[in-house]
């Protein structure tokens, strides 16, 4: 697929928020999605209602959103490296194939009468663990699939769609279990289970394949972690996301016991309130793309967080259904717009090549956040009250806003992150394996007094570049007896690993190794050495012992 760098220019002005559904593998995965999603949320208000009805303990009504977010958390960096390294449509199928599963045997438990509250979490738990699994593989398919300037519209369809269908999902789930049960209800859900693992089986896009081999899990892993934990925007992203999580999932978690102890309801006044909360999240997706281009991304963020706030406190001092409704609905465009928001920052700052691994890593973190955020609130509620756990969550959303001074949203409007996989490796003369290492790399540059500075703030920015892309032990010498000349040096574990830092290099790198070479004297260009490390012991084979010279 083709992207240009006019795309990013675009990035300012957001696209038609529907201009992604013109892809007719998207369309067709969206659609699919919202179906399985829809079974999902049926199947939410059925275990949660079970759960309300079977246990007396708060927090384990509080506990069903926990069971649900907590396996993404535990195997985000996992799933992430998976996504990253194997085909995602294969990834995808085998993760809906394990809900599809889980679902039918929590069916069948029900069945067969077994209604014990760790055994619901259990199933719930598992159910999640397949979704862990297709996550982050489709939200990393998403910029396979559309056109980078249309990836906000894409990330917001995606928190919409989703929540597009909390305006008839948990009205209808409380519909079919009031008037069916429990039992048709989760065998609805296993159904729709399986529309979109027959969509995923059709569908076919195409994915920009790597000429490198696959990365060990191990060094997936690393570079996954490394890249995140070096990037500012995924850290402000995952810093807000988390907080947010943990602060506004009280209106969910705690929704059932609303119902049942404030409001006197029952299955279908909790659906019919999920679908108040779904009908703010739907307008608030419309009207994205609008707010984005009169708004700021960090602007939108805090005005999501005093909504949700709003919401909560609303629900911790009203007695009325209609009250709540609304107040549910004023949460659902706060929720909806925080969620597009610093999901698309996500993706807009990861390269296709880790973007699995942010992805994960995101998700893994504010999973974490609302599972944790489920057991505060359910504690608070437990141990004193519905209204100072809800008052409790208000508070904190209106930190989350704040915390925007530490953790500012930053708009992307640069060029894109993706690689230029323009890197012709150097001959050797060394008959090297893809394995043989470690290799070290040094460059040497001839630096005038007079530019020092300028170079030394630029080999900074240097170090950032090569470390987030691969490089380790990076350091920068300088020559006492040749002051001109300075020497750049890191390695990579392997050759491969070398091979595979330069192709992940950008156009916007490229520019950064220009303007170093400005600052060089010399009549030649700085001078490259490769050379490979040479190990205390005589256990490896000559081509892995020796060192190799390269100049250039």
């Amino acid at each position: 697929m083709k992207k240009t760098a006019g795309a990013d220019a675009n990035l300012s002005s957001p696209p038609a928020p529907l201009a992604p559904l013109r892809n007719r593998t998207f369309r067709s995965i969206w659609l699919a999605t919202q179906v399985s999603s829809l079974g999902w949320l049926m199947q939410t208000v059925a275990i949660s209602w079970l759960m309300a009805t079977i246990s007396t303990s708060d927090l384990m009504v509080a506990l069903v959103p926990a069971s649900s977010t907590l396996p993404a958390f535990l195997l985000s960096v996992f799933v992430g490296a998976i996504a990253d390294n194997f085909n995602h449509r294969r990834v995808m199928f085998a993760g809906r194939c394990i809900m599809v599963i889980a679902s039918a045997m929590l069916t069948a438990a029900v069945a067969l009468g077994f209604v014990d509250p760790w055994m619901i979490l259990g199933f719930s738990f598992l159910i999640a663990c397949g979704g862990a699994l297709n996550d982050p593989a489709w939200q990393a398919s998403v910029g396979d699939i559309v056109e980078r300037r249309d990836v906000p519209a894409a990330v917001t369809l995606l928190s919409v769609g989703f929540n597009t269908v909390r305006t008839v999902g948990p009205a209808l789930g409380g519909i079919v279990v009031a008037s069916f049960g429990l039992l048709t209800a989760l065998a609805v859900t296993t159904l729709t289970y399986l529309v979109p693992l027959g969509t995923i089986w059709r569908c076919k896009w195409k994915v920009r394949s790597s000429p490198l081999p696959r990365e060990p899990m191990r060094t997936a892993i690393y570079d996954g972690v490394r890249f995140t934990a070096m990037s500012s925007e995924i850290k402000a992203a995952i810093a807000r996301g988390t907080l947010f999580g943990l602060a506004s999932i009280a209106i969910l978690a705690l929704l059932p016991l609303v119902v049942r102890d404030q409001l006197g309801g029952g299955p279908v006044a909790f659906g019919a309130l999920m679908a108040g909360f779904g009908t703010g999240a739907v307008i608030a997706g419309i009207s994205n793309g609008m707010l984005r281009r009169i708004l700021s991304q960090e602007r939108l963020m805090t005005l999501a967080c005093v909504a949700c706030a709003a919401c909560s406190l609303s629900l911790a001092l009203t007695s009325s259904i209609a009250v709540a409704a609304i107040a549910l609905a004023l949460g659902g465009a706060g929720w909806v717009t925080a969620w597009s928001g610093v999901g698309v920052s996500v993706q807009l700052a990861s390269p296709r090549w880790v973007v699995g691994r942010t992805i994960s890593i995101y998700y893994a973190l504010i999973d974490g956040g609302i599972a944790a955020g489920s057991w505060v609130w359910g504690t608070v509620a437990q141990n004193h009250s519905l209204t100072w756990a809800l008052g409790g969550s208000s508070g904190a959303l209106l930190l989350v806003a704040a915390a925007g001074v530490l953790f500012p949203l930053r708009e992307r409007h640069e060029s894109e992150p993706d690689p230029l996989e323009q890197f012709n490796a150097p001959a050797v003369a060394l008959n090297l394996k893809p394995r043989s290492g470690p290799i070290v790399v040094k460059v040497d540059y001839l630096i005038p007094e007079k530019n020092v500075e300028f170079f030394l703030e630029l080999m900074r920015e240097r170090r950032h570049v090569h470390t987030r892309v691969g490089a380790r032990h990076w350091t920068l010498q300088r020559n006492l007896q040749k002051p001109m000349q300075w020497t750049e040096t890191f390695r990579t574990p392997t050759w491969t690993d070398y091979l595979r830092l330069n192709h992940r290099l950008t156009e916007a790198d490229k520019e950064l190794d220009k303007r170093v070479l400005q600052l060089h004297a010399g009549e030649l260009p700085p001078q490259i050495t490769l050379c490979i490390g040479r190990p205390t012991t005589p256990t490896r084979k000559p081509e892995q012992s020796a060192a190799y010279f390269l100049h250039r």
